[in-house]
């Protein structure tokens, strides 16, 4: 005798967490021909302030979406206790996860094997020279076992020119401040 068969309704979140993780698909590198700017995805992270009312030294920050949500803590070496994530961390993490994924798909169009690529990022929060307040740097070091250095060397270039962070560190981004109403 048949078993009856499970009906119960399933999220497509879930849905999405029992089929295997796939990468983009490489026509994410089709040209856009557009005049204007398309949005393609967009997210929302909100900080408070915590115990120090303070979102450096003891805020949340929360994504829209609920997937994100963690406690900042200023380092100890801007004079904190440390223990918890900081703004450096998330944009080092940020900017390596978006130029890896690039990496991945530029390497997949031109059929290039980057099995255990790495990118490492390093962002230092220091001094600004030119106006005595504050400046970030960034370092992304990619490492790709196995393939020749020059194909490594052209690949992240190109990789370079296509990434959205790359890009954002060389070129300035478009941001607008405003009080909520």
């Amino acid at each position: 005798m048949p078993t009856p068969r499970d009906t119960t309704p399933v999220s497509a979140a879930q849905a999405a967490q029992s089929s295997p993780l796939q990468p983009p698909p490489v026509t994410l590198l089709d040209r856009y021909k557009g005049q204007e700017f398309e949005p393609i995805y967009s997210t929302v992270v909100t900080v408070s302030g915590g115990e120090a009312e303070h979102g450096r030294a003891s805020g949340v920050a929360r994504s829209d979406d609920g997937n994100l949500n963690l406690e900042l803590r200023l380092p100890a070496a801007l004079g904190g206790g440390g223990g918890g994530t900081n703004p450096e961390q998330l944009f080092a993490a940020a900017y390596a996860a978006c130029f890896h994924g690039a990496l991945n798909l530029l390497a997949a169009k031109k059929k290039i094997p980057v099995h255990d690529a790495t990118v490492e990022a390093s962002v230092v929060f220091g001094r600004d020279p030119v106006d005595g307040l504050f400046v970030l740097t960034a370092d992304v070091r990619i490492h790709l076992p196995d393939v020749e250095k020059c194909v490594a060397e052209e690949l992240v270039r190109s990789t370079e020119r296509f990434c959205p962070y790359a890009k954002m560190a060389r070129n300035g981004i478009t941001s607008i401040v405003a009080v909520a109403a």
